[in-house]
């Protein structure tokens, strides 16, 4: 699995999870580009299993990475509803990079946020 296969499988995912909205505001993000230009990341991203150092887990605690709606409320998208066919693969590809690159899964998760974004927001609008 290259870098590549899995920021296109994140943002598969991640663009999978709209349309949503805040329960506060009730703010309606369509998409995954809509969100990102409006809300604000609000600390690191965090992987909870690799964290755990648990890379093929039977009942995922999940990656999530959280932002600041407008209105103050805090939001989250996470890796839940993905299978563990998608999921093991690329945690068995975070835990292989992690090693290689010298870094936590924290960073490299951050890192991989930050390609996503970049990316969808370079995309033009809906």
């Amino acid at each position: 699995m290259t870098e590549a296969e899995v920021v296109r499988i994140m943002r598969q995912h991640l663009e999978g999870l709209f349309p949503k909205a805040c329960p506060n505001c009730h703010r309606s993000f369509c998409t995954l580009r809509e969100y990102l230009l409006t809300t604000t990341h609000v600390g690191p991203a965090m992987p909870y299993d690799a964290e755990r150092d648990d890379w093929k887990p039977l009942r995922p605690l999940g990656t999530m990475t959280y932002a600041n709606c407008p209105c103050g409320n805090t939001r989250v998208l996470s890796s839940h509803g993905m299978s563990l066919a998608q999921l093991w693969p690329l945690l068995n590809w975070a835990r292989l990079e992690t090693k290689k690159r010298g870094v936590s899964a924290q960073e490299l998760l951050n890192y991989l946020r930050d390609a996503i974004c970049k990316q969808v927001l370079a995309s033009p609008g809906d």
